[in-house]
């Protein structure tokens, strides 16, 4: 970054959280809110300040080349005064990390979670305005609204927190720079929950501003479709999923169907064990979540599928979907064809397929009055469509 840019103010967006209580695959900076990462959605309220301010994105290292991207994205041509930086293990070294790339003219530095990523501009120009104002730190913060006990470790209640003397801290946290500075450099890494700690730790003076109530930090599913209903309302995250299958009767009596063993029944040929029904919810399921079909999932050129049983797809294809962040809601199959006589082993057959499948199986059969193979007792068929919910 030029040393001969002058800007007063730097915003550093601590972009390098991990998003464990989140549960999703990615840094949560990078996770998706209406078409938006959260990143995106942090920095766009920022460029939004009415005079130019420097902005330093701190971020996990295998997502530096991302957090660019949506920089150069949000920010085309402002290479010079917004750059991304490497985080460290800790919240405290990635601010640290950021601060050593704060511009030398630079005497307000904000520090930002983007987590926090419906935070408006107004909190920002606030914040900013208010620290060049009082000369402290800086903190947004809003009333404490629940009632608070103060607790043993087994949990007793040993007395009432006055909460009109508590207040809830949010981020954009604003502070002189060169008394953060001193902070940061004197501080152990360990000892502070938020920027505000470690400057008050070195006698710094802090105050609070109004917080707002939308700049709240979205830590976990729950925090995200909050974050979704502010907007607008939660995307549709479920999705529905269709499967057919098809197999002709051979010769052996040794049919399996729905998960059941029907004696005395010929079995349907195939390269496993032929239950249709099991293959047409394996390819509903896969169908609804994106994956493919059973075919590409679980190839018949496969040995380790000779003879499998409809449990051994049906079950795989379950770790599937759980591995792509999605599982099913409810599955309904319904069976065509003359043979066997269904009605009878309806309950079992859903018990069955339900344990399988870890969510409502409803199965249903009908015949094609005499019309195609089914008719003609030629074969079995069956159509499955499935729901299931990304998570």
């Amino acid at each position: 970054m030029s040393a001969h840019l002058q800007l007063g103010t730097a915003v550093i967006v601590v972009a390098a959280g991990s998003g464990t209580r989140l549960g999703a695959a990615l840094p949560k900076a990078f996770v998706d809110l209406a078409g938006q990462t959260l990143l995106e959605r942090s920095l766009r309220s920022i460029m939004l300040l009415p005079s130019p301010v420097q902005v330093v994105v701190v971020a996990p290292a295998d997502f530096v080349v991302d957090a660019q991207a949506i920089a150069n994205t949000v920010a085309p041509g402002l290479e010079e005064i917004v750059s991304v930086v490497v985080g460290g293990a800790t919240r405290h070294d990635s601010v640290a990390a950021g601060l050593a790339q704060v511009l030398p003219s630079v005497d307000v530095v904000l520090v930002h979670d983007a987590a926090r990523a419906l935070t408006p501009t107004t909190l920002f120009a606030d914040v900013e305005m208010a620290v060049r104002a009082t000369g402290a730190g800086i903190v947004p913060a809003l009333p404490v609204v629940d009632s608070l006990k103060q607790v043993d470790v087994t949990g007793g209640v040993l007395g009432i927190a006055d909460r009109a003397q508590l207040r809830a801290a949010q981020t954009p946290q604003g502070f002189p720079r060169s008394e953060l500075d001193a902070a940061y450099a004197a501080a152990s890494a360990s000892d502070f929950t938020d920027d505000a700690a470690v400057f008050a730790a070195q006698g710094g003076a802090v105050t609070t501003i109004p917080g707002d109530d939308v700049a709240f930090k979205i830590t976990t599913a729950w925090d995200l479709n909050r974050a979704h209903h502010v907007l607008g309302g939660i995307p549709d995250a479920h999705r529905v999923g269709t499967g057919i299958d098809v197999h002709a009767f051979g010769e052996a009596e040794n049919l399996w169907l729905a998960g059941l063993h029907w004696p005395g029944e010929k079995e349907l040929s195939g390269h496993s064990d032929g239950d249709a029904v099991a293959h047409a919810i394996c390819d509903a399921l896969l169908s609804a979540a994106g994956l493919g079909d059973i075919g590409s999932c679980f190839g018949t050129d496969d040995p380790a599928y000779a003879n499998a049983s409809g449990e051994v797809f049906v079950r795989g294809t379950v770790e599937l979907l759980a591995a792509s962040g999605f599982e099913p809601i409810n599955v309904s199959v319904q069976i065509v064809g003359n043979r066997p006589r269904f009605s009878a082993r309806r309950e079992e057959a859903q018990a069955v397929l339900t344990k399988w499948v870890g969510a409502p199986v409803s199965v249903s059969a009908t015949t094609t009055d005499g019309l195609g193979f089914t008719g003609r007792g030629e074969g079995v068929a069956a159509i499955a469509n499935a729901l299931v919910r990304q998570r």
